[in-house]
């Protein structure tokens, strides 16, 4: 019997986490909230809408807490999946589910979102480009064809994550996801996944700038 747990990494995420969590719960049994040192009370509000709750006691970003979450699922021997979601409300359940099943069926190790497969995603034309040079720019770091190096909805077996250990704490964490799957050569595939952008979750780290930043941190780092 399969068992998946869905990692949710989050910083005062409180006015939209217990939401996420109901959503993901009407899917899956198995969530963890890693709370990366929260001030907005978002670590209780998840522990009620039906979340396990790992706790930060300081920041330490959101590769930190990532690590934490995969760690945290792992410990449980029964555990056959691991998906990663965000806090802020961007990614859909059903997406989720459907990654998940391409993991149960055998069809791949790792499936790894892209809002760049289907028409869903409204993304503006200059952050297109930049996600687009990002992912160029994986590409050719890693020799991984991706179309979106950077989501945040992810899917791995128990046997790849186990296999992952992150060690850049901030956005970095991304790109040094990338690096690692290059090297383990997990059987992966992209599957097409919708971000919902609001003014909420740009505010929360989706602008323009962000990735700009991002793109920085690879070209430069």
């Amino acid at each position: 019997m399969s068992r998946t747990w869905v990692v949710v990494p989050m910083y005062n995420e409180g006015s939209v986490v217990g939401d996420v969590v109901k959503g993901l719960l009407s899917e899956f049994s198995h969530v963890v909230c890693i709370d990366d040192g929260s001030t907005d009370g978002s670590s209780q509000i998840a522990r009620t809408a039906g979340a396990t709750v790992v706790d930060h006691p300081v920041n330490l970003g959101q590769g930190a807490a990532l690590q934490t979450g995969l760690s945290f699922a792992l410990r449980d021997p029964a555990t056959t999946e691991i998906l990663t979601f965000d806090a802020d409300g961007q990614h859909r359940v059903t997406d989720a589910r459907a990654m998940v099943a391409r993991i149960q069926s055998g069809e791949a190790e790792v499936v790894l979102g892209s809002r760049f497969l289907d028409r869903r995603t409204k993304v503006s034309s200059l952050k297109r480009l930049v996600l687009r040079v990002a992912a160029i720019q994986s590409r050719w770091a890693t020799g991984m064809a991706l179309t979106d190096a950077h989501n945040g909805l992810r899917a791995f077996n128990a046997e790849t994550a186990a296999q992952i250990f992150l060690t850049q704490n901030r956005m970095a964490h991304a790109s040094e996801l990338v690096h690692q799957l290059s090297e383990l050569k997990p059987r992966w595939v992209e599957h097409p996944v919708e971000i919902i952008y609001t003014d909420y979750s740009k505010a929360k780290g989706q602008s323009l700038l962000n990735s700009v930043n991002i793109l920085t941190d690879l070209l430069f780092r």
